[in-house]
């Protein structure tokens, strides 16, 4: 189970860090993603962590939010900075592993202009 939050309304420029708790698997054997879906657009990648720490990131989110992972309270986090209107989305949290494939609830990120 997966449990997104941190949400909410932010002017352009400011920062943002969303959490995802993860129970029923741990975080350090699994690929963590965010994905987010803004209105009439197709859900996409925003960032990636492996199991390895390996971290991937989507081409507009590259060297503006940062994905990390804290082993010990089984959570991953995406730091969000100099928030653009265009990063407007609901942001989504799913684990991918073994025998897992599993999807958190979304929380709304509103940057405005």
């Amino acid at each position: 189970q997966l449990q997104a939050s941190g949400g909410g309304l932010v002017q352009a420029g400011g920062s943002l860090r969303l959490s995802c708790a993860v129970s029923g698997t741990t975080v350090g054997s699994n690929v963590i993603n965010w994905y987010r879906q803004a209105p009439g657009n197709q859900r996409e990648l925003v960032a990636q962590i492996s199991s390895g720490g390996s971290t991937f990131y989507h081409g507009s989110a590259r060297g503006r939010f940062t994905i990390s992972r804290d082993n010990a309270k089984n959570t991953v986090s995406l730091q969000m900075s100099s928030l653009k209107p265009e990063d407007t989305a609901v942001y989504y949290c799913n684990a991918v592993g073994r025998s897992i494939n599993a999807w958190g609830q979304g929380t709304l990120v509103t940057v405005s202009s």
